[in-house]
């Protein structure tokens, strides 16, 4: 089942139809959908997929040439180019009369068992550029190598590429195409478990609930998302144990660097280069306060939900679940969910406000959004504002998010305000959202003031169709 990637298939079916050399950069985490998108687009063309293998230059060379062998003549054969050379320059060749798809996917595992593998692509690039129609796709999910070895200045490959895709998982409302079956809370909920990576949002059923997808997933030690985060790392980096032990105290709410630091045991310098690693790789993310560029009041969250999740409530309870008590540990869970889905509420509501500006529909132009928090002086505490983003420095927005079963009321909108006078805007905008819709002394409110957007859960749906 392929869905999504549009724009993605769009710049890509552009690119094919200029019928000139093209060189395509493929690159993201691992299990968030680059085959599927490369064999989508290459399904009704002429097209040579070759997949490198993590081996020696010997086996990648032999996989390559039959790739080759059978594109040109149809049959399976065993013969073998006699170097990496060879084989490119032969599909170069093949494509100087007609349009040809060469992709090589993991490029990082063959070009680290050929050495010389990027100095070849260059040579044959600047030579055959201006006469051969060939489409070259590198694809890689090792993020670090492919910016670079493939992307950076000083590799050999800079300035030969003609397009790059950095590809993400999902967003909520793309997310949600896989489930067509469920609530519209499950539908919240499911993006709050595993995130918008596409192979793990197959690992979900719309014809089950929440409870009983949780339970055959993290809840059980012979699925594939059991042991994802802990597979996942073992295959990104070398020593995963650490890495293991830092989002772990991040997830248990040690979110800043003294504290991770404290729990893991390590030196703080130490633990910086490895955030550094997990920020690259999409699993952790450094946050500092709204409109502060650097600050000792920065934190690590974690930004993959999958990785969230099972941090947060699969690795303590490894032990209960190998001997079978999915229901035991499900009821440890379930109470925690509400509490858990608010930050991915916020997620949620910051993809809105984004669709919202970039469709023309918002009262502030801003030009990013983050979260907040700091001293009140006025009120002698430590403050937090959910969202702010601002246009300029007169004008921002403020925006408070509640994932609960009962109706924002007016206290909600006043602390809002409150806080929004920590700063010195002249021209404000102040955005509720809410699961549960408003009270009548909320809405009341913020119809008389007439710079207060009400959003409940119902109407982000709505504005996804």
């Amino acid at each position: 089942m392929f869905i999504g990637r549009d724009k993605e298939l769009n710049a890509l079916d552009k690119l094919y139809e200029s019928e000139k050399f093209e060189f395509v950069v493929i690159y993201g985490r691992r299990r968030v959908g680059k085959t599927a998108l490369i064999n989508q687009f290459i399904g009704d063309k002429k097209s040579i997929y070759f997949m490198g293998v993590e081996s020696n230059e010997k086996q990648n060379l032999e996989n390559l040439s039959k790739s080759i062998i059978e594109f040109s003549s149809g049959i399976q054969a065993e013969t073998s180019f006699a170097s990496f050379q060879a084989a490119l320059e032969y599909v170069f060749k093949l494509a100087e009369n007609e349009r040809i798809i060469l992709t090589i996917d993991e490029y990082p595992y063959v070009a680290r068992s050929s050495k010389s593998l990027a100095s070849t692509l260059q040579l044959l690039i600047d030579k055959y550029k201006d006469t051969s129609k060939l489409m070259l796709i590198l694809c890689g999910s090792s993020m670090s190598y492919m910016e670079d070895h493939v992307l950076a200045y000083k590799a050999p490959l800079y300035g030969r590429r003609t397009a790059q895709m950095k590809i993400l998982p999902f967003d909520f409302e793309e997310s949600c195409r896989y489930f067509n079956n469920l609530s519209d809370e499950d539908k919240a909920l499911i993006y709050g478990i595993v995130g918008g990576t596409p192979q793990y949002l197959l690992q979900m059923s719309d014809k089950l609930s929440v409870e009983e997808n949780i339970k055959n997933t993290y809840l059980n030690p012979m699925s594939f998302l059991y042991e994802e985060p802990v597979n996942l790392l073992k295959q990104e980096v070398r020593e995963p144990a650490i890495y293991t032990a830092i989002i772990t105290a991040i997830a248990t709410g040690h979110s800043r660097m003294s504290e991770i630091s404290t729990k893991v045991g390590e030196d703080t310098n130490v633990c910086s280069n490895y955030l550094k690693n997990l920020i690259n790789l999409g699993i952790i993310q450094k946050e500092t306060p709204y409109g502060e560029k650097a600050s000792k009041k920065s934190i690590y969250s974690i930004e993959d939900n999958m990785f969230y999740f099972w941090y947060r409530f699969v690795l303590d309870n490894n032990s209960v679940i190998a001997r079978g008590a999915a229901d035991m540990v499900y009821k440890r869970i379930e109470p925690q969910l509400s509490n858990y889905m608010g930050r991915v509420f916020e997620e949620i509501c910051m993809q809105y406000l984004w669709k919202q500006l970039l469709e023309g529909n918002a009262p502030i132009e801003f030009v990013s959004l983050g979260r907040w928090w700091g001293n009140d002086p006025i009120q002698k505490t430590q403050a937090e504002i959910d969202i702010m983003g601002e246009q300029d420095s007169e004008s921002a927005l403020f925006a408070e998010c509640k994932w609960r079963n009962e109706k924002v009321d007016l206290d909600i909108l006043e602390t809002l305000i409150g806080r929004s006078k920590l700063f010195h805007y002249t021209k404000v905008h102040y955005y509720l959202f809410s699961k549960s819709g408003f009270t009548k002394g909320c809405m009341e409110k913020a119809e008389e003031m007439g710079n207060v957007t009400l959003v409940s859960y119902a109407d982000i749906l709505r504005s996804m169709k």
